[in-house]
């Protein structure tokens, strides 16, 4: 991934976090039940951190440290399966999406794991 796709995904799916989170908190309150209006809270708070950890593996990237490259896809694919997938749950009803969840918890710890590794190289 480049510099600048990273850095612009990072800003477009902290875009769509907040549009989420405020139709959330206005439209959405009353017609959710609790736990689902939970539910839609934790995909948009995930997607709201790993959107600015698009930006961390961006200036990394700048850095010269291609593993950061790879951790910004982890993160892309962590968004999509975490966050996707409980959107997805809460408006479809379909539970079983829920199984997809840790899916993209894995890919946010790879990318994390990844970042990490990309630092140890400053």
């Amino acid at each position: 991934m480049t510099v600048r796709l990273a850095a612009t995904l990072g800003a477009v799916f902290a875009l769509l976090a907040v549009a989420a989170g405020a139709f959330g908190a206005h439209a959405l309150r009353s017609r959710l039940e609790p736990r689902d209006l939970e539910i839609f809270e934790t995909a948009v708070r995930y997607q709201m951190y790993h959107a600015f950890a698009l930006f961390v593996a961006a200036a990394l990237l700048q850095r010269g440290l291609p593993q950061a490259g790879t951790a910004a896809w982890a993160f892309v694919a962590g968004i999509t399966l975490f966050a996707g997938s409980l959107y997805l749950m809460v408006f479809t009803g379909t539970r079983w999406l829920g199984a997809i969840t840790p899916l993209g918890g894995v890919a946010f710890l790879a990318g994390w794991t990844l970042i990490a590794l990309a630092a140890r190289r400053l």
